[in-house]
Protein backbone atom coordinates (compact mmCIF):
# COMPACT_ATOMS: atom_id res chain seq x y z
CA UNK A 1 0.00 0.00 0.00
CA UNK A 2 2.44 2.66 -1.24
CA UNK A 3 0.42 5.28 -3.03
CA UNK A 4 -0.60 8.90 -2.85
CA UNK A 5 -3.84 10.45 -4.07
CA UNK A 6 -4.14 12.42 -7.27
CA UNK A 7 -6.07 15.67 -7.25
CA UNK A 8 -7.95 14.85 -10.46
CA UNK A 9 -10.92 12.50 -10.31
CA UNK A 10 -11.42 11.87 -14.03
CA UNK A 11 -9.23 8.96 -15.13
CA UNK A 12 -6.53 9.04 -17.83
CA UNK A 13 -6.15 6.25 -20.39
CA UNK A 14 -2.88 6.27 -22.34
CA UNK A 15 -2.03 4.21 -25.42
CA UNK A 16 1.23 2.25 -25.33
CA UNK A 17 3.55 2.52 -28.32
CA UNK A 18 7.19 2.99 -29.27
CA UNK A 19 7.38 6.34 -27.47
CA UNK A 20 6.50 4.89 -24.05
CA UNK A 21 6.77 1.08 -24.02
CA UNK A 22 9.82 0.76 -21.74
CA UNK A 23 9.39 0.04 -18.03
CA UNK A 24 11.10 3.34 -17.23
CA UNK A 25 8.75 5.44 -19.37
CA UNK A 26 5.64 3.55 -18.24
CA UNK A 27 6.70 4.15 -14.64
CA UNK A 28 6.96 7.88 -15.34
CA UNK A 29 3.55 7.95 -16.99
CA UNK A 30 1.96 6.27 -13.94
CA UNK A 31 3.66 8.81 -11.68
CA UNK A 32 2.36 11.62 -13.91
CA UNK A 33 -1.21 10.35 -13.64
CA UNK A 34 -2.05 7.48 -16.04
CA UNK A 35 -4.65 5.07 -14.61
CA UNK A 36 -5.20 2.66 -17.53
CA UNK A 37 -2.89 1.67 -20.39
CA UNK A 38 -4.34 0.78 -23.78
CA UNK A 39 -2.79 -1.84 -26.05
CA UNK A 40 -4.00 -1.39 -29.64
CA UNK A 41 -3.99 -4.79 -31.38
CA UNK A 42 -4.26 -3.07 -34.78
CA UNK A 43 -0.53 -2.38 -34.43
CA UNK A 44 2.28 -4.71 -33.45
CA UNK A 45 2.41 -8.47 -33.00
CA UNK A 46 1.71 -10.83 -30.11
CA UNK A 47 5.29 -10.66 -28.82
CA UNK A 48 5.12 -6.84 -28.74
CA UNK A 49 1.82 -6.95 -26.87
CA UNK A 50 3.04 -9.47 -24.31
CA UNK A 51 6.15 -7.39 -23.66
CA UNK A 52 3.92 -4.34 -23.12
CA UNK A 53 1.80 -6.23 -20.57
CA UNK A 54 4.89 -7.39 -18.66
CA UNK A 55 6.36 -3.88 -18.65
CA UNK A 56 3.09 -2.30 -17.46
CA UNK A 57 2.84 -4.75 -14.60
CA UNK A 58 6.45 -4.14 -13.62
CA UNK A 59 5.87 -0.37 -13.69
CA UNK A 60 2.81 -0.82 -11.47
CA UNK A 61 4.90 -2.72 -8.93
CA UNK A 62 7.65 -0.07 -9.02
CA UNK A 63 5.23 2.77 -8.35
CA UNK A 64 3.04 0.90 -5.86
CA UNK A 65 -0.03 2.04 -7.79
CA UNK A 66 -2.84 -0.05 -9.23
CA UNK A 67 -3.23 0.39 -13.01
CA UNK A 68 -5.54 -1.29 -15.51
CA UNK A 69 -4.91 -2.63 -19.01
CA UNK A 70 -7.33 -2.15 -21.90
CA UNK A 71 -6.85 -4.37 -24.97
CA UNK A 72 -8.40 -2.68 -28.00
CA UNK A 73 -9.58 -5.18 -30.61
CA UNK A 74 -8.95 -4.00 -34.17
CA UNK A 75 -12.31 -5.10 -35.54
CA UNK A 76 -13.19 -5.44 -39.23
CA UNK A 77 -11.38 -2.31 -40.39
CA UNK A 78 -11.90 -1.93 -44.13
CA UNK A 79 -8.81 -0.53 -45.84
CA UNK A 80 -7.59 0.43 -49.29
CA UNK A 81 -5.21 -1.97 -51.01
CA UNK A 82 -1.98 -0.91 -52.70
CA UNK A 83 -2.47 2.15 -54.91
CA UNK A 84 -1.03 2.31 -58.42
CA UNK A 85 0.37 5.74 -57.50
CA UNK A 86 1.06 6.23 -53.82
CA UNK A 87 -0.05 8.82 -52.76
CA UNK A 88 -2.88 9.67 -55.17
CA UNK A 89 -4.53 13.07 -55.49
CA UNK A 90 -8.33 13.08 -55.79
CA UNK A 91 -9.94 16.08 -57.47
CA UNK A 92 -13.67 17.00 -57.42
CA UNK A 93 -15.56 15.34 -60.26
CA UNK A 94 -12.78 12.82 -60.88
CA UNK A 95 -13.91 9.20 -61.10
CA UNK A 96 -12.29 6.15 -59.55
CA UNK A 97 -13.30 2.52 -59.94
CA UNK A 98 -13.19 -0.03 -57.13
CA UNK A 99 -12.11 -3.39 -58.56
CA UNK A 100 -11.49 -6.78 -57.02
CA UNK A 101 -8.09 -7.71 -55.64
CA UNK A 102 -5.63 -5.95 -53.35
CA UNK A 103 -3.42 -4.07 -55.84
CA UNK A 104 -4.45 -1.42 -58.37
CA UNK A 105 -3.26 -1.82 -61.96
CA UNK A 106 -4.15 1.72 -63.10
CA UNK A 107 -4.10 5.22 -61.60
CA UNK A 108 -7.91 5.43 -61.44
CA UNK A 109 -8.38 1.99 -59.85
CA UNK A 110 -8.93 1.33 -56.14
CA UNK A 111 -8.92 -1.98 -54.30
CA UNK A 112 -9.86 -3.07 -50.79
CA UNK A 113 -9.02 -5.75 -48.24
CA UNK A 114 -12.77 -6.47 -47.93
CA UNK A 115 -13.60 -9.06 -50.59
CA UNK A 116 -17.35 -8.38 -50.60
CA UNK A 117 -17.07 -4.60 -50.94
CA UNK A 118 -18.10 -4.47 -54.61
CA UNK A 119 -20.96 -6.90 -54.02
CA UNK A 120 -22.40 -4.81 -51.19
CA UNK A 121 -21.90 -1.27 -52.51
CA UNK A 122 -24.82 0.27 -54.35
CA UNK A 123 -25.38 3.54 -56.27
CA UNK A 124 -25.86 6.44 -53.91
CA UNK A 125 -23.61 5.05 -51.16
CA UNK A 126 -20.95 7.37 -49.75
CA UNK A 127 -17.32 6.28 -49.57
CA UNK A 128 -15.10 8.20 -47.14
CA UNK A 129 -11.30 7.95 -47.29
CA UNK A 130 -8.35 9.49 -45.42
CA UNK A 131 -10.32 9.89 -42.15
CA UNK A 132 -13.16 11.56 -44.02
CA UNK A 133 -11.07 14.17 -45.83
CA UNK A 134 -11.82 12.57 -49.20
CA UNK A 135 -15.45 11.86 -50.04
CA UNK A 136 -16.88 9.95 -53.00
CA UNK A 137 -20.33 8.85 -54.14
CA UNK A 138 -21.03 5.53 -55.89
CA UNK A 139 -22.50 6.43 -59.31
CA UNK A 140 -22.31 3.11 -61.21
CA UNK A 141 -22.16 -0.53 -60.22
CA UNK A 142 -21.76 -3.90 -61.98
CA UNK A 143 -20.43 -7.34 -61.07
CA UNK A 144 -16.82 -6.35 -61.75
CA UNK A 145 -16.58 -2.97 -60.07
CA UNK A 146 -18.13 0.19 -58.64
CA UNK A 147 -17.49 3.65 -60.09
CA UNK A 148 -17.21 6.49 -57.57
CA UNK A 149 -17.14 10.24 -58.19
CA UNK A 150 -15.07 12.52 -55.93
CA UNK A 151 -17.17 15.11 -54.09
CA UNK A 152 -14.50 16.30 -51.66
CA UNK A 153 -10.86 16.48 -52.74
CA UNK A 154 -7.72 15.34 -50.95
CA UNK A 155 -4.85 12.89 -50.90
CA UNK A 156 -5.21 9.14 -50.33
CA UNK A 157 -2.53 6.58 -49.52
CA UNK A 158 -2.23 2.81 -49.64
CA UNK A 159 -3.79 0.89 -46.73
CA UNK A 160 -5.76 3.87 -45.42
CA UNK A 161 -9.13 3.17 -43.86
CA UNK A 162 -12.40 3.17 -45.77
CA UNK A 163 -15.61 4.34 -44.10
CA UNK A 164 -18.99 3.58 -45.65
CA UNK A 165 -21.57 5.55 -43.64
CA UNK A 166 -25.04 4.13 -44.07
CA UNK A 167 -23.97 1.21 -46.26
CA UNK A 168 -25.37 -2.20 -45.32
CA UNK A 169 -22.40 -4.53 -44.93
CA UNK A 170 -22.28 -8.17 -43.87
CA UNK A 171 -18.84 -7.89 -42.28
CA UNK A 172 -19.02 -9.13 -38.65
CA UNK A 173 -18.03 -6.93 -35.71
CA UNK A 174 -15.78 -9.75 -34.45
CA UNK A 175 -13.08 -11.19 -36.69
CA UNK A 176 -11.20 -14.45 -36.12
CA UNK A 177 -8.15 -12.38 -35.21
CA UNK A 178 -10.19 -10.43 -32.66
CA UNK A 179 -11.31 -13.67 -31.02
CA UNK A 180 -7.70 -14.82 -30.72
CA UNK A 181 -6.71 -11.51 -29.11
CA UNK A 182 -9.71 -11.67 -26.76
CA UNK A 183 -8.83 -15.19 -25.63
CA UNK A 184 -5.21 -14.12 -25.10
CA UNK A 185 -6.30 -11.14 -22.99
CA UNK A 186 -8.54 -13.37 -20.87
CA UNK A 187 -5.76 -15.91 -20.36
CA UNK A 188 -3.50 -13.11 -19.05
CA UNK A 189 -6.31 -11.79 -16.81
CA UNK A 190 -6.24 -8.38 -18.47
CA UNK A 191 -8.92 -5.95 -17.41
CA UNK A 192 -10.83 -4.47 -20.34
CA UNK A 193 -11.58 -5.42 -23.95
CA UNK A 194 -12.48 -2.66 -26.41
CA UNK A 195 -14.90 -4.05 -29.03
CA UNK A 196 -14.62 -2.01 -32.24
CA UNK A 197 -17.40 -1.12 -34.68
CA UNK A 198 -20.24 -2.32 -32.45
CA UNK A 199 -23.55 -2.09 -34.33
CA UNK A 200 -25.98 -3.74 -31.91
CA UNK A 201 -26.13 -5.36 -28.48
CA UNK A 202 -25.84 -8.81 -30.08
CA UNK A 203 -22.22 -7.99 -31.04
CA UNK A 204 -21.37 -7.67 -27.34
CA UNK A 205 -23.20 -10.84 -26.44
CA UNK A 206 -21.25 -12.77 -29.10
CA UNK A 207 -17.97 -11.67 -27.56
CA UNK A 208 -19.22 -12.45 -24.06
CA UNK A 209 -20.31 -15.93 -25.20
CA UNK A 210 -16.91 -16.53 -26.82
CA UNK A 211 -15.25 -15.80 -23.45
CA UNK A 212 -17.72 -17.82 -21.36
CA UNK A 213 -15.16 -20.56 -20.63
CA UNK A 214 -12.62 -18.06 -19.26
CA UNK A 215 -13.02 -17.53 -15.51
CA UNK A 216 -11.17 -14.21 -15.73
CA UNK A 217 -12.92 -12.69 -18.74
CA UNK A 218 -12.19 -8.96 -19.14
CA UNK A 219 -14.90 -6.32 -18.93
CA UNK A 220 -16.24 -5.47 -22.39
CA UNK A 221 -16.05 -1.83 -23.48
CA UNK A 222 -18.30 -1.12 -26.47
CA UNK A 223 -16.75 1.36 -28.90
CA UNK A 224 -19.42 3.61 -30.39
CA UNK A 225 -18.15 4.49 -33.87
CA UNK A 226 -20.95 3.44 -36.25
CA UNK A 227 -24.19 5.23 -37.04
CA UNK A 228 -26.08 1.98 -36.41
CA UNK A 229 -24.80 1.91 -32.82
CA UNK A 230 -26.56 5.18 -32.10
CA UNK A 231 -29.84 3.59 -33.19
CA UNK A 232 -29.42 0.76 -30.64
CA UNK A 233 -27.62 2.82 -27.99
CA UNK A 234 -29.67 1.90 -24.90
CA UNK A 235 -29.38 -1.82 -25.58
CA UNK A 236 -25.64 -1.58 -26.30
CA UNK A 237 -24.93 0.35 -23.09
CA UNK A 238 -27.06 -2.06 -21.08
CA UNK A 239 -25.23 -5.10 -22.51
CA UNK A 240 -21.71 -3.70 -22.06
CA UNK A 241 -19.52 -3.17 -18.99
CA UNK A 242 -18.38 0.22 -20.25
CA UNK A 243 -18.42 2.40 -23.35
CA UNK A 244 -15.92 4.35 -25.45
CA UNK A 245 -16.93 7.36 -27.53
CA UNK A 246 -14.59 6.57 -30.46
CA UNK A 247 -14.81 9.92 -32.19
CA UNK A 248 -12.38 9.14 -35.00
CA UNK A 249 -14.51 6.75 -37.03
CA UNK A 250 -17.75 8.09 -35.53
CA UNK A 251 -16.94 11.55 -36.89
CA UNK A 252 -16.69 10.02 -40.36
CA UNK A 253 -19.69 7.70 -40.09
CA UNK A 254 -21.97 10.59 -39.15
CA UNK A 255 -21.80 14.27 -40.07
CA UNK A 256 -18.83 15.68 -38.17
CA UNK A 257 -21.07 18.55 -37.03
CA UNK A 258 -23.24 16.00 -35.20
CA UNK A 259 -20.35 14.46 -33.24
CA UNK A 260 -20.44 16.77 -30.17
CA UNK A 261 -24.17 16.17 -29.70
CA UNK A 262 -23.69 12.42 -30.18
CA UNK A 263 -20.94 12.49 -27.53
CA UNK A 264 -23.25 14.16 -25.02
CA UNK A 265 -26.03 11.68 -25.78
CA UNK A 266 -23.74 8.66 -25.34
CA UNK A 267 -22.37 9.96 -22.04
CA UNK A 268 -25.83 10.71 -20.67
CA UNK A 269 -27.01 7.23 -21.63
CA UNK A 270 -24.03 5.70 -19.81
CA UNK A 271 -24.85 7.72 -16.71
CA UNK A 272 -28.46 6.50 -16.79
CA UNK A 273 -27.23 2.90 -16.85
CA UNK A 274 -24.39 3.58 -14.40
CA UNK A 275 -21.71 2.43 -16.84
CA UNK A 276 -18.25 4.05 -17.11
CA UNK A 277 -17.58 5.95 -20.33
CA UNK A 278 -14.31 6.94 -22.03
CA UNK A 279 -14.02 9.85 -24.48
CA UNK A 280 -11.32 9.18 -27.08
CA UNK A 281 -9.56 10.40 -30.22
CA UNK A 282 -7.60 13.58 -30.94
CA UNK A 283 -8.09 15.04 -27.49
CA UNK A 284 -4.64 16.68 -27.46
CA UNK A 285 -3.66 15.88 -31.05
CA UNK A 286 -1.30 18.83 -31.54
CA UNK A 287 0.89 17.57 -28.69
CA UNK A 288 2.25 14.84 -30.94
CA UNK A 289 4.98 17.35 -31.75
CA UNK A 290 4.26 20.34 -29.50
CA UNK A 291 4.73 20.88 -25.78
CA UNK A 292 1.54 22.94 -25.66
CA UNK A 293 -1.99 22.08 -26.81
CA UNK A 294 -4.28 24.38 -28.74
CA UNK A 295 -6.95 26.29 -26.83
CA UNK A 296 -9.62 24.34 -28.73
CA UNK A 297 -8.14 21.03 -27.53
CA UNK A 298 -8.11 22.23 -23.92
CA UNK A 299 -11.77 23.19 -24.26
CA UNK A 300 -12.54 19.80 -25.82
CA UNK A 301 -11.08 17.91 -22.86
CA UNK A 302 -12.81 20.20 -20.37
CA UNK A 303 -16.18 19.78 -22.08
CA UNK A 304 -15.83 15.98 -22.06
CA UNK A 305 -15.31 16.19 -18.28
CA UNK A 306 -18.28 18.52 -17.85
CA UNK A 307 -20.40 16.18 -19.99
CA UNK A 308 -19.71 13.45 -17.44
CA UNK A 309 -16.90 11.32 -18.89
CA UNK A 310 -15.29 8.89 -16.45
CA UNK A 311 -12.05 8.89 -18.43
CA UNK A 312 -10.30 10.66 -21.30
CA UNK A 313 -8.01 8.74 -23.63
CA UNK A 314 -4.72 9.62 -25.28
CA UNK A 315 -3.86 7.74 -28.48
CA UNK A 316 -0.92 8.72 -30.68
CA UNK A 317 -0.05 11.48 -28.22
CA UNK A 318 1.55 8.93 -25.89
CA UNK A 319 2.11 6.02 -28.32
CA UNK A 320 4.23 7.83 -30.90
CA UNK A 321 4.33 11.45 -29.75
CA UNK A 322 7.40 13.42 -28.78
CA UNK A 323 6.19 14.41 -25.30
CA UNK A 324 4.31 11.55 -23.55
CA UNK A 325 4.82 12.82 -20.00
CA UNK A 326 4.00 16.42 -20.89
CA UNK A 327 0.74 15.44 -22.56
CA UNK A 328 -0.35 13.43 -19.51
CA UNK A 329 0.55 16.38 -17.28
CA UNK A 330 -1.50 18.70 -19.48
CA UNK A 331 -4.55 16.45 -19.40
CA UNK A 332 -4.31 16.07 -15.64
CA UNK A 333 -4.08 19.84 -15.13
CA UNK A 334 -7.15 20.42 -17.32
CA UNK A 335 -9.03 17.89 -15.19
CA UNK A 336 -7.96 19.54 -11.94
CA UNK A 337 -9.17 22.96 -13.10
CA UNK A 338 -12.44 21.68 -14.63
CA UNK A 339 -13.73 19.20 -12.05
CA UNK A 340 -14.65 21.82 -9.38
CA UNK A 341 -17.41 22.95 -11.78
CA UNK A 342 -19.03 19.52 -11.74
CA UNK A 343 -22.21 19.29 -9.76
CA UNK A 344 -22.81 16.26 -7.60
CA UNK A 345 -25.29 13.99 -9.31
CA UNK A 346 -28.49 13.08 -7.53
CA UNK A 347 -29.65 9.48 -7.69
CA UNK A 348 -32.34 8.99 -10.38
CA UNK A 349 -35.81 7.98 -9.26
CA UNK A 350 -35.56 4.73 -11.22
CA UNK A 351 -31.90 4.10 -12.07
CA UNK A 352 -31.50 1.94 -15.17
CA UNK A 353 -28.69 -0.19 -13.83
CA UNK A 354 -29.49 -3.30 -15.89
CA UNK A 355 -28.50 -5.48 -12.94
CA UNK A 356 -24.97 -4.07 -12.67
CA UNK A 357 -25.62 -2.69 -9.17
CA UNK A 358 -28.32 -3.90 -6.78
CA UNK A 359 -30.90 -1.27 -5.73
CA UNK A 360 -29.97 -1.76 -2.06
CA UNK A 361 -26.32 -1.12 -2.81
CA UNK A 362 -27.11 1.94 -4.92
CA UNK A 363 -29.31 3.43 -2.17
CA UNK A 364 -26.73 2.74 0.56
CA UNK A 365 -23.96 4.34 -1.49
CA UNK A 366 -26.14 7.37 -2.10
CA UNK A 367 -26.86 7.65 1.63
CA UNK A 368 -23.18 7.26 2.53
CA UNK A 369 -22.27 10.00 0.08
CA UNK A 370 -24.87 12.33 1.63
CA UNK A 371 -23.58 11.57 5.15
CA UNK A 372 -19.98 12.16 4.07
CA UNK A 373 -20.94 15.52 2.56
CA UNK A 374 -22.89 16.65 5.62
CA UNK A 375 -20.04 15.72 7.99
CA UNK A 376 -17.41 17.11 5.60
CA UNK A 377 -15.66 13.75 5.85
CA UNK A 378 -12.11 13.54 4.54
CA UNK A 379 -12.51 10.03 3.09
CA UNK A 380 -15.24 7.73 1.82
CA UNK A 381 -13.99 4.13 1.95
CA UNK A 382 -15.76 1.38 -0.01
CA UNK A 383 -15.00 -2.31 0.48
CA UNK A 384 -16.28 -4.29 -2.48
CA UNK A 385 -16.02 -7.78 -3.93
CA UNK A 386 -16.84 -7.18 -7.61
CA UNK A 387 -16.50 -3.39 -7.84
CA UNK A 388 -20.21 -2.73 -8.34
CA UNK A 389 -20.44 -0.63 -5.17
CA UNK A 390 -17.51 1.52 -6.27
CA UNK A 391 -19.13 1.86 -9.70
CA UNK A 392 -22.30 3.19 -8.09
CA UNK A 393 -20.27 5.63 -5.98
CA UNK A 394 -18.44 6.90 -9.06
CA UNK A 395 -21.75 7.93 -10.63
CA UNK A 396 -22.49 10.25 -7.67
CA UNK A 397 -19.53 12.49 -8.63
CA UNK A 398 -18.68 13.32 -5.01
CA UNK A 399 -15.61 15.51 -4.54
CA UNK A 400 -14.75 13.63 -1.33
CA UNK A 401 -11.80 11.34 -1.97
CA UNK A 402 -13.19 7.82 -2.35
CA UNK A 403 -10.98 4.81 -1.64
CA UNK A 404 -11.85 1.46 -3.25
CA UNK A 405 -10.79 -1.69 -1.41
CA UNK A 406 -11.05 -5.34 -2.41
CA UNK A 407 -9.36 -8.66 -1.77
CA UNK A 408 -9.63 -9.28 -5.52
CA UNK A 409 -6.78 -7.74 -7.53
CA UNK A 410 -8.85 -7.80 -10.74
CA UNK A 411 -11.57 -5.78 -9.03
CA UNK A 412 -8.98 -3.22 -7.90
CA UNK A 413 -7.64 -2.83 -11.44
CA UNK A 414 -11.14 -2.39 -12.87
CA UNK A 415 -11.71 0.49 -10.46
CA UNK A 416 -8.99 2.35 -12.36
CA UNK A 417 -11.62 3.29 -14.96
CA UNK A 418 -14.15 4.64 -12.43
CA UNK A 419 -14.42 8.38 -11.84
CA UNK A 420 -13.15 9.49 -8.46
CA UNK A 421 -12.32 6.01 -7.15
CA UNK A 422 -8.77 5.43 -5.94
CA UNK A 423 -8.05 1.68 -5.67
CA UNK A 424 -5.76 0.81 -2.80
CA UNK A 425 -4.05 -2.58 -2.61
CA UNK A 426 -2.88 -4.38 0.49
CA UNK A 427 -5.84 -3.59 2.78
CA UNK A 428 -7.69 -6.70 4.12
CA UNK A 429 -11.41 -5.98 3.77
CA UNK A 430 -12.42 -8.97 5.96
CA UNK A 431 -10.56 -7.65 9.03
CA UNK A 432 -12.34 -4.40 10.05
CA UNK A 433 -9.92 -3.29 12.84
CA UNK A 434 -6.89 -3.81 10.60
CA UNK A 435 -8.69 -2.16 7.69
CA UNK A 436 -9.39 0.95 9.78
CA UNK A 437 -5.85 1.02 11.15
CA UNK A 438 -4.26 0.83 7.70
CA UNK A 439 -6.58 3.48 6.25
CA UNK A 440 -5.78 5.84 9.12
CA UNK A 441 -2.05 5.20 8.75
CA UNK A 442 -2.22 5.77 5.00
CA UNK A 443 -4.31 8.92 5.48
CA UNK A 444 -1.84 10.29 8.01
CA UNK A 445 1.17 9.51 5.78
CA UNK A 446 -0.59 11.19 2.83
CA UNK A 447 -1.34 14.23 5.05
CA UNK A 448 -5.08 13.72 4.53
CA UNK A 449 -6.21 12.77 8.05
CA UNK A 450 -5.88 14.40 11.44
CA UNK A 451 -7.43 13.64 14.80
CA UNK A 452 -11.09 14.63 14.78
CA UNK A 453 -11.60 14.03 11.04
CA UNK A 454 -14.45 11.80 9.87
CA UNK A 455 -14.13 8.74 7.63
CA UNK A 456 -17.23 7.05 6.21
CA UNK A 457 -17.03 3.32 5.45
CA UNK A 458 -19.39 1.31 3.22
CA UNK A 459 -19.39 -2.47 3.54
CA UNK A 460 -21.79 -5.39 4.03
CA UNK A 461 -23.16 -7.29 7.01
CA UNK A 462 -23.63 -10.55 5.14
CA UNK A 463 -27.35 -10.42 5.91
CA UNK A 464 -28.16 -9.79 2.22
CA UNK A 465 -26.08 -11.62 -0.37
CA UNK A 466 -24.18 -9.38 -2.83
CA UNK A 467 -25.48 -6.20 -1.18
CA UNK A 468 -23.53 -3.52 0.66
CA UNK A 469 -25.91 -2.55 3.42
CA UNK A 470 -23.74 -1.15 6.21
CA UNK A 471 -22.52 2.43 6.69
CA UNK A 472 -20.01 3.14 9.44
CA UNK A 473 -18.98 6.68 10.44
CA UNK A 474 -15.67 6.84 12.29
CA UNK A 475 -14.03 9.83 13.91
CA UNK A 476 -10.26 9.61 13.79
CA UNK A 477 -8.37 9.68 17.08
CA UNK A 478 -5.03 8.53 18.44
CA UNK A 479 -2.89 9.66 15.51
CA UNK A 480 0.64 10.69 16.38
Amino acid sequence: MISSPARNRTKIVATVGPACDSVEMLTKLIEHGVNVFRINTAHGDRLTHERAVANIREASVRTGRVVGILVDLAGPKIRLGELFENPTECQPGERFRFVRGERSSAANELTSNYERLIDELKPGDRVMLADGLVSMNVVEKNDDGAVCEVTSSGTIRSRQGINLPGAELSVPALTDEDLKHASWAADLELDFLGLSFVRCAADIERLRAALADHPAAPFIVAKIEKSESLDDLDAIVSASDGVMVARGDLGVEIDVAETPVAQKRIIETCRRFEKPVIVATQMLESMHHSRRPTRAEVSDVANAILDGADACMLSGETAIGDYPCEVVDTMRRIMEHTEPMLKKRTVPRRPETSGAVLPITSAVVYGASQIADQLEAKLLVIATRTGGTAQSAAMRRSRILTIGLSNNSRTLRRMCLLWGIMPLAGVPVDNPPELRRLIEQWGQDAKLLENGDHVVYVTGTGMVQRAHNLIVVHQVSGLN
